[in-house]
């Protein structure tokens, strides 16, 4: 008895706009977001939750979109992104294009509806991702540095959207995220080397996988730590962050710079997949003490 294998053209065209907008990159952008929202916020607005997330998906979505047909040939050449929408030829472009350009309206309309500051920063992130960082990949490994700044937005935004202001504690924000992206992407781009070769993609500080591109790492991860236990000295305005919470941070970054000296010690790929992951960890635990710190001491 034979089977006949049905094709659904729905998944695939579900799949391919998850895809093309990167919907787990997305929802983790989002979360950033609404922890910074609600370490702004006096008094939780679940509206302005909504339309933060639902804004935030769209700038980021967009700036993928608009990303993956700029790299559409070199996206062709690598094994992990080969089988994306565009180069496996299954969207056109002038169909990203139609997504990433109705998203990016529609993004900055719904943050704008928060107020305009958040629509504002909304639009320098997407503006600086597509225009600067995307180009500069394949010129120089400073294209971190500049990808850093979008990438630490999220965060910021968040409060900005609670508080329709721009101040010590968003800039706090901003910050850590910004110090954390140095080891998060020089990871990635240890352990995917080879790959991003075939593409022409300069991701490490040295250009190479050798002590000194190890060496940063750890300096970035020390950074990163530091510029996260400000808020308990009660220096950061608002932004206050309990000792007790401050030892849990501490603890997360410890944590986090062990598998950069691990990474410094073996220069394997397999240990700087440990070491991306562990910085996955530490940025969402963080969010989520921050967030925690704050409430708790409100109940008490």
């Amino acid at each position: 008895m034979s089977t006949t294998r049905v094709h659904n053209p729905s998944v695939s065209i579900l799949t391919d706009f998850k895809e093309i907008t990167k919907m787990r990159l997305a929802i983790s952008v989002v979360f950033s977001s609404v922890a910074g929202y609600f370490l702004g916020a006096e008094t939780v607005d679940f509206v302005v939750v909504l339309l933060l997330a639902v804004g935030g998906y769209f700038m980021v979505g967009a700036s993928n979109a608009f990303n993956q047909i700029i790299e559409r040939d070199l996206d062709a050449l690598m094994d992990r992104t080969k089988n994306r929408p565009l180069p496996a030829g299954r969207m056109s472009v002038n169909s990203a294009f139609a997504i990433a350009s109705l998203f990016t309206i529609l993004g900055l309309i719904v943050l704008y509806i928060i107020n305009p500051k958040t629509a504002m920063f909304g639009a320098i992130s997407i503006f600086i991702y597509v225009s600067v960082y995307t180009p500069l990949k394949t010129k120089t490994p400073l294209s971190v540095f500049v990808g850093a700044i979008p990438g630490a937005i999220p965060f910021m935004l968040g409060w900005v959207a609670a508080t329709d202001d721009f101040s010590i504690e968003p800039g706090t924000l901003f910050m850590i995220q910004f110090f954390w992206q140095f080891p998060h992407f020089w990871a990635i781009g240890w352990w995917l080397y080879d790959d991003y070769k075939k593409g022409g993609f300069f991701m490490l500080p040295t250009g190479k996988r050798n002590k000194g591109t190890a060496v940063q790492v750890i300096l970035y991860t020390v950074w990163t730590i530091l510029v996260s236990l400000i808020p308990v000295f009660g220096v950061t305005g608002r932004l206050y962050l309990t000792p007790v919470s401050g030892v849990i941070i501490l603890l997360l970054g410890l944590g986090m710079l062990y598998y950069a000296f691990k990474l410094y010690q073996e220069k394997t790929a397999e240990a700087a997949k440990k070491l991306m992951f562990a910085s996955v960890s530490y940025i969402t635990l963080l969010q989520i003490v921050y967030v925690s710190d704050k409430f708790i001491r409100e109940w008490i």
